[in-house]
């Protein structure tokens, strides 16, 4: 009998919507977590201890006892031996289950306790003699507070009742890939048999395993190529020059451009002269000079006649951004406008005013750029930088700004780019729908970083580092997490050690910028520490990203052992931009824990922004590397794309050759595995 949605209860379908459960065929691909061996009993005598184990006896004990607090404490007896059972937190039905006389089945982990071996908070059932065993192994699955595990079970056993799973793929592609069919598989996964080896289970390396997670990743390299086709299928003005504002602007720079970046820039341009919208990723490490490469790419759409729209994530680095590219664009007599919302009003009026007569060719500013009020002659590319702090629909709002009055339908191209460099096998899935671009080489004249880790009982000897560099004219950053105390996490705030630093070095200016300051306030201390009127910067990590200051030398960060991989990596970026020898401290206090040590080995050890995002995907997983992506990206719920690559590039190759000769058995596919989610495929 297959569940009917519309008779259960609302507040369990709620709870199952949660799930991302919408219908039957998502309650069958609900798969277990774990489970447990519910198929053999132990004599009590011969149960294991430390591991779970199922028993069966007759309560000979009971009573509430209240030292050393109140517990429900209970003897069960076979004819191998006894074993106690504590309940901490218990219940009247749970007193009347452990009732003198009652057969009780218990499923627990035994361990030696004060009056014995005993089991705490067993799972527990009444049983007669004639009792039979489970036959399969118990399923736990994922759920939420609220939602039992049999009242889950009894709905997935609901819907693979009597239901006929098909399977999407032909036999013959099953047998090439040596992967069983799909029904067996879903069945064996709710319901394994006791021979079938637990550690295969747990691993998901079991061929039915396999099977669900070759498919998982099939749907999603399906809908990603479907993603990037239907861009194909979309206008965008076709921006064909002959590059001369960008040479001019070449020949006016003191550097010359890098052979990346000359490659980059030359991929880039093939998907403008196209009449498709680009959407390329641009990737390049901190300091590879992503920036020049993004304002040649729009010297050409304006020199196409189109108007082109840079959006950052934070007003410090849009700021950046606006003084960097005016400087280098005015000479070719290019305005630009700057647009944040701390505008006043009247400055604000007049930048939306410029965009809007199209005297403004290029617009720079936060996500102000994307509100109804501001409107574009003719937006041509749109750049957005550190793209992953942008959720879809921010992106999405920029590119439609592209589509004017209705009459032409037309997207501008985009380029987006990341300081955060996306590991290969994040590439190939998540980043599939964009062409991606890398710059894979530092400008000339860059000094290595040398990076230490210093415990912070030596912090007094860091504070004396920082006077060393000041008093030789360079300047330092001082980086700390939180702004307010925190007992809990013991962190030393902002405002604390700007006031220690300030004290400790009298004869220097100390400034402090933070996440609370008002965008004017951050940016007028910005400037200052630029100009050298300020000599160390205590922050926030309001500086991780854009924040260039070819005079400062020397990064310390406190409680390092506190952040992700990628943020050290970036921090670490902000110093290091010039031809002057840089450090960066990690201060770290004792003890750490096994990740904190797994970061930080791998943060001191190399500087290549690849191999610590590949760490940084195998510590923490693609969930929090995505950001803000997540949201327009069907997630992976059973692959793990660093252990199962080889899978990955399968379905990758597989996808293509569906989508060119078998389209029918591609939407099939999708059907199953993203029905009712449509909305993830068009982002």
């Amino acid at each position: 009998m297959k569940p009917d949605f519309s008779k259960i209860p609302k507040p369990v379908r709620d709870k199952l919507h949660k799930l991302g459960i919408q219908g039957p065929l998502d309650l069958v691909l609900h798969l277990p977590l774990r489970y447990e061996d519910e198929t053999h009993l132990y004599p009590i005598a011969d149960a294991p201890v430390g591991s779970p184990a199922l028993i069966e006896g007759e309560v000979v004990h009971a009573e509430v006892s209240f030292r050393p607090r109140k517990q429900l404490v209970a003897r069960v007896q076979d004819a191998s031996g006894e074993l106690f059972v504590r309940l901490l937190n218990f219940y009247p039905n749970q007193q009347q289950m452990l009732a003198v006389g009652k057969r009780v089945r218990l499923l627990g982990e035994i361990r030696r306790g004060f009056f014995g071996e005993e089991m705490v908070h067993p799972k527990m059932r009444v049983v007669s003699d004639h009792t039979a065993l489970a036959e399969a192994l118990t399923p736990v699955y994922p759920t939420v507070n609220g939602l039992s595990q049999p009242t889950l079970r009894k709905l997935i056993a609901q819907a693979l009742d009597g239901r006929e799973l098909h399977d999407t793929l032909p036999s013959a592609l099953l047998r090439d890939l040596d992967l069983p069919a799909f029904e067996p598989s879903v069945r064996l996964l709710h319901y394994p048999t006791p021979d079938i080896p637990s550690r295969a289970l747990a691993e998901r390396m079991h061929p039915a395993w396999l099977r669900i997670k070759f498919d998982e990743l099939l749907a999603q390299q399906l809908s990603m190529r479907l993603s990037y086709q239907r861009r194909r299928e979309q206008s965008a003005p076709a921006l064909r020059v002959k590059g001369e504002l960008a040479t001019r602007l070449i020949d006016s720079l003191p550097f010359g451009l890098t052979g990346a970046q000359a490659r980059v820039l030359q991929e880039i341009r093939r998907d403008l002269v196209s009449p498709h919208p680009m959407q390329r990723l641009l990737q390049g490490d901190v300091g590879a000079g992503k920036t020049i490469v993004a304002a040649l790419a729009a010297l050409d759409a304006i020199e196409a006649g189109y108007q082109v729209a840079l959006m950052a994530p934070t007003e410090i680095l849009a700021e950046q951004h606006h003084k960097k590219l005016a400087a280098w664009l005015a000479p070719l007599g290019i305005q630009v406008a700057w647009l944040a919302g701390s505008l006043k009003p009247k400055a604000k009026a007049a930048a939306i005013a410029e965009v809007e007569s199209g005297a403004a060719r290029l617009a720079i500013g936060t996500h102000a750029l994307f509100q109804d009020a501001v409107s574009f002659t003719e937006l041509g590319l749109a750049i957005v930088d550190e793209q992953h702090r942008f959720g879809v629909h921010q992106r999405l709002a920029l590119r439609n700004k592209a589509q004017g009055d209705g009459s032409r339908q037309v997207e501008p191209h985009m380029l987006m780019m990341s300081a955060t460099p996306i590991p290969r096998t994040l590439a190939m899935s998540f980043y599939a729908d964009l062409d991606v671009s890398i710059i894979d080489e530092l400008p000339p004249g860059r000094t290595p970083i040398k990076t230490r880790l210093v415990s912070d009982a030596r912090r007094e000897e860091m504070i004396e580092f920082v006077r060393k560099v000041c008093s030789e004219g360079r300047q330092a950053y001082w980086v700390c997490p939180l702004i307010e105390e925190s007992e809990a996490l013991e962190l030393q705030t902002a405002q604390d050690t700007h006031i220690a630093l300030s004290e400790a070095l009298g004869e220097f200016k100390i400034g402090l910028v933070h996440g609370r300051l008002k965008p004017a306030e951050k940016a007028e201390v910005m400037a200052a520490f630029s100009r050298n009127e300020i000599q160390a910067l205590v922050a926030t990590t309001v500086i991780e990203v854009g924040v260039d200051v070819p005079n400062a030398t020397l990064m310390v960060i406190e409680h390092a052992e506190r952040m992700g991989l990628a943020q050290l990596h970036q921090l670490r970026g902000r110093v290091g931009r010039g031809a002057l020898e840089s450090s960066c401290v990690l201060l770290f206090a004792s003890p750490l824990g096994e990740v904190a040590k797994q970061r930080l080995k791998v943060i001191f050890e190399t500087t290549d922004g690849f191999v610590i995002a590949r760490e940084d995907l195998r510590i923490r997983g693609p969930g929090e590397i995505l950001g803000a992506r997540q949201s327009g990206v069907p997630m992976l719920r059973f692959a793990d794309l660093e252990r199962d690559t080889e899978l990955l590039e399968r379905a990758r190759d597989v996808a293509a050759d569906l989508l060119q000769r078998a389209p029918g058995v591609a939407d099939a596919h999708l059907q199953r595995w993203l029905a009712g989610r449509e909305a993830l495929l068009k982002t």
